[in-house]
């Protein structure tokens, strides 16, 4: 409810003649309609009970409460806010006359002009006199001083009920009589300010009591506007009367006269409050993005720091598998947080000084710069880790070799050794004959030169079983227990062998007789023995290489024993030959042989069974060399195949590093076009992927297979990986720089012309062409647009546009400085005076009046951020909205 004591005490007095005057005399045959009569009487009553109730009483017949003039003097004093003269006390008809004649003398001397309504008639009560006296007071002090749109009165009130319903449906209104009847007007009103008060929707236009009750509750509930209308009355009138309307729907207007202002006030600080609450989000989502970006860094950093070996080639295969998942899957998308995350950083650094606001720093240990380096110790560890990986890979596989040759040597030595120290041990020259003594004095002989043949096979067993523990062999416990059976093994044999001999030789002297031709069987048959053993275990050998050179070495070796076997063979034939001769003198001689060789265990037979695997093992032999040697060419044909493309890639990148750098200095055009254009060339990039991706598959084949050198490149795969995400960081910072421009510019109202010309000028300033000038360039620069410097107007411009003291300014540095030496924001004042506002001029608000006025998340924004007020005219739950003003703009603690 409008309060007229403050409204009219500030109006200065008017000229008369400018007062609406009534539309017309008073016109008293209207007043005849009994139905209009009883409108304007429950209507004025009302109207005047609204104002009366302030002084703390009411009227009830309002023809007789007012004949005395007290109550009609008060009811004056309460709408204009001003003291009347003091009222006569007695009960006389003169003390009423004279009381009345002071309240219409007062109507008149506010430019009314009173037309035939004399005291005497109010006195006696006159019903007609008495409406229209309190339709005049109406007009003055409710419905004169209304004004919209340059119109005023009666027709301001229609325009903006004309105004304020215009969008709804089945509501038009073009008079105070005729198009209130349905209701839907009243409803409308109210929905218009306040729609949480009323479901518009619902309500029909053939339902006009429902309508009409709804709002006139509505309003006396929760609008403080008291029932002024009947329903009923309004529906059974063809034509309700327009004064009683216009009353009641002048409260309407004073209820919400002031929403307007408190709008306008409400979406200066929505404006703020909307920035600030978006920068703030913005810092939230770096912030998050930050920590997750180092959460991700710190867990990742000590899994590739991690340099415990595997056991097991397998093993450590399935790290290098998840090294590539890491590079393929993992890795990626972070590469591209991490670049979205200086994105985020700039663009909100950009908002923050187009708003107004302090730069932005984020927590301790966040910034942009600790990010690069904590991703630089990142990428170092990757790189270490990788090169671990390969290194051991080698040593695995190069153990998996000496150990299975270990095994081998150690099984073939063992089947060789086997029965020997029982053979040794025996007594059986105790009971032979002087030829067998001989004969197996000539056995051990020829024993003795195998063991020495052997001897070498015994040390390559031993310093096998060395190296694989110098190269720390998970297995090497077993190894070296085995290799020390073997060694004491062979120690034994050896003094087993010396003892044998001793006890022969001390029964040589009784045994001469002796069978050369055994003797030299055996002696030629045991080189040749082990000569075939030699080359079966050679033919059977393991190899491992890396290149077509080393297997064309093996194959050339395999070759040269080849050429070797024709003289093998005539050796055999020779061996074969003395066995043969034997055999003719003891067929010769009538000599009963007993069937074996006394001084070798050697047969022929075994000698040709060994010839025969040699010649079998021979094609294998050749077999395996050529499958490796094929092998070894399909590497070779990996590396050439990924030389091929990479050799084509890694310019190309850095070819379109230089472009892209050159391209940000040198285009034109509008900052959309060079915006487009940047877009274009990053597709363009982008659409390059494939090349990337069909690399990366080369190089996974070049893994798979252990290539671990390439002499036909100088690119890796690490160089080419670095080099593309480092190309598509570029291209995204540039276009990044140049919406950050577009966001100045539209912030700032900068012109295409104004831009161009900034561009103009800074890269004629810009001598070494990088986008970044030094001070004495931007000195330079500054005093070529007029400005004139003194040091320490110039120190002052530089901290503005390089606070970081690096003595180097971007172009975007040099458009905001422009921009803001030219440029008005909102200030702390601008919001603190629409606070003012809300608050209805009071030093504080309410958290009642912010949910009043602003919209839910903003009102909540204010409330949990304003500090209690402390002034003298503090009241409970007041809150400071001037020091909250004053922290939006940085200027204190928020």
């Amino acid at each position: 409810m409008v309060d007229y004591h403050e409204a009219n005490s500030q109006l200065q007095q008017p000229n008369h003649g400018d007062y609406m005057q009534p539309e017309e005399d008073w016109d008293r045959d209207l007043l005849l309609d009994p139905a209009w009569e009883r409108q304007q009487r429950k209507t004025f009553t009302a109207w005047c009970n609204s104002h009366l109730r302030k002084a703390g009483t009411q009227i009830e017949v309002i023809e007789e409460d007012f004949r005395d003039g007290l109550k009609l003097m008060l009811l004056l004093e309460v709408i204009s806010g001003e003291r009347l003269p003091k009222p006569e006390r007695g009960k006389m008809r003169v003390h009423k006359i004279n009381n009345v004649n002071k309240a219409l003398d007062f109507i008149a001397s506010k430019g009314v002009k009173l037309v035939s309504i004399g005291a005497e008639e109010i006195v006696d009560g006159n019903v007609k006199m008495t409406l229209g006296m309190i339709w005049t007071i109406i007009l003055r002090f409710a419905i004169q001083d209304i004004s919209v749109e340059e119109t005023s009165a009666k027709e301001g009130l229609l325009l903006w009920c004309q105004r304020k319903t215009a969008p709804y449906k089945n509501v038009n209104v073009q008079n105070f009589h005729i198009s209130w009847k349905d209701g839907l007007a009243f409803n409308a009103l109210i929905h218009r300010h306040r729609p949480e008060l009323i479901d518009y929707d619902k309500l029909r236009k053939d339902d006009p009591l429902t309508n009409l009750n709804n709002a006139f509750e509505v309003a006396e509930t929760h609008l403080d506007i008291p029932k002024m209308l009947d329903a009923e009355d309004i529906v059974g009138t063809l034509r309700p009367d327009e004064k009683a309307i216009m009353t009641y729907v002048s409260c309407y207007y004073h209820a919400f006269s002031g929403a307007q202002k408190a709008e306008t006030a409400a979406n200066r600080i929505c404006k703020v409050l909307a920035v600030n609450q978006e920068n703030e989000h913005l810092m939230e989502d770096y912030e998050k993005l930050a920590s997750d970006l180092l959460e991700w860094i710190r867990q990742t950093k000590p899994w590739l720091e991690n340099r415990e070996p595997e056991k097991t080639m397998q093993a450590m295969q399935q790290k290098l598998e998840d090294f590539r998942d890491y590079r393929r899957v993992h890795k990626p998308p972070k590469v591209q947080e991490k670049c979205q995350l200086e994105i985020n950083f700039n663009t909100l650094q950009t908002k923050l000084r187009l708003s107004n606001r302090p730069a932005f720093m984020p927590s301790e240990g966040k910034m942009v710069s600790d990010i690069n380096n904590a991703w630089q110790g990142l990428e170092q560890a990757e790189k270490g880790y990788e090169e671990w990986l390969l290194n051991e890979i080698r040593r695995l596989e190069r153990l998996d070799h000496l150990a299975e040759k270990f095994r081998q040597k150690a099984t073939i030595h063992e089947d060789w050794t086997k029965d020997k120290e029982a053979m040794l041990t025996q007594k059986d020259y105790e009971t032979a004959t002087l030829a067998d003594i001989k004969a197996l004095l000539k056995k051990h002989e020829a024993f003795e030169s195998d063991l020495a043949a052997h001897q070498d096979r015994v040390e390559q067993i031993a310093a096998i079983a060395q190296e694989l523990n110098d190269l720390d062999y998970y297995d090497s416990p077993n190894v070296n227990a085995r290799c020390q059976t073997i060694c004491d093994h062979w120690d034994t044999l050896g003094s087993l062998t010396q003892s044998r001999r001793d006890a022969l030789e001390r029964t040589e002297k009784l045994q001469e007789t002796i069978d050369q031709l055994y003797l030299e069987y055996a002696k030629r048959a045991a080189p040749f023995n082990n000569w075939m053993e030699g080359a079966m275990e050679d033919l059977q050998d393991m190899f491992i290489v890396h290149t077509t050179e080393e297997i064309q070495g093996l194959i050339a070796a395999h070759e040269q024993f080849k050429a070797t076997l024709p003289d093998a063979d005539k050796e055999r034939e020779a061996i074969l030959g003395i066995h043969n001769e034997m055999m003719k003198i003891a067929q010769s001689y009538n000599i009963k042989l007993s069937g074996v060789n006394p001084y070798t265990s050697i047969t022929s037979q075994s000698i040709n069974d060994k010839w025969d695997k040699v010649q079998q093992f021979v094609p294998a032999r050749d077999q395996a060399l050529q499958a490796e040697f094929n092998k070894q060419q399909s590497n070779e044909h990996l590396r050439e195949q990924f030389a091929n493309k990479a050799n084509v890639v890694g310019p190309w990148i850095q070819t379109k590093m230089q472009e892209i750098g050159r391209i940000s200095i040198e285009m034109h055009g509008t900052l959309e076009d060079q915006l487009n254009q940047l877009k274009q060339y990053e597709s363009s990039i982008i659409n390059y992927k494939p090349n990337i991706e069909k690399l990366e598959q080369d190089h996974q084949l070049i893994q798979e297979a252990l290539i671990f050198d390439n002499k036909h490149t100088n690119y890796t795969m690490e160089h080419i990986r670095v080099g593309w995400e480092q190309l598509l960081t570029t291209i995204a910072r540039t276009i990044n720089e140049i919406e950050n421009q577009i966001l100045t510019r539209d912030a700032k109202g900068i012109s295409q012309d104004q831009l161009n010309e900034f561009r103009s000028s800074f890269n004629h300033f810009d001598k070494k062409r990088t986008g970044l000038m030094d001070a004495d360039d931007f000195r330079a620069l500054l005093i070529s647009t007029g400005y004139s410097l003194g040091e320490a107007e110039f120190a002052r411009i530089m901290s503005i546009v390089a606070p970081n003291n690096t003595e180097e300014v971007s172009f975007q540095a040099f458009i905001d400085f422009m921009s803001r030496e030219t440029t008005d924001t909102d200030t702390a004042e601008q919001v603190m005076a629409s606070f003012k506002i809300l608050a209805g001029d009071k030093s504080y608000i309410t958290a009642e009046e912010l949910r009043r006025e602003l919209p839910p998340d903003q009102a909540e924004y204010c409330i949990a951020r304003m500090a209690p007020y402390r002034g003298p005219d503090a009241v409970p739950g007041a809150l400071d909205y001037m020091s909250f003003s004053t922290a939006l703009y940085g200027e204190s603690d928020l």
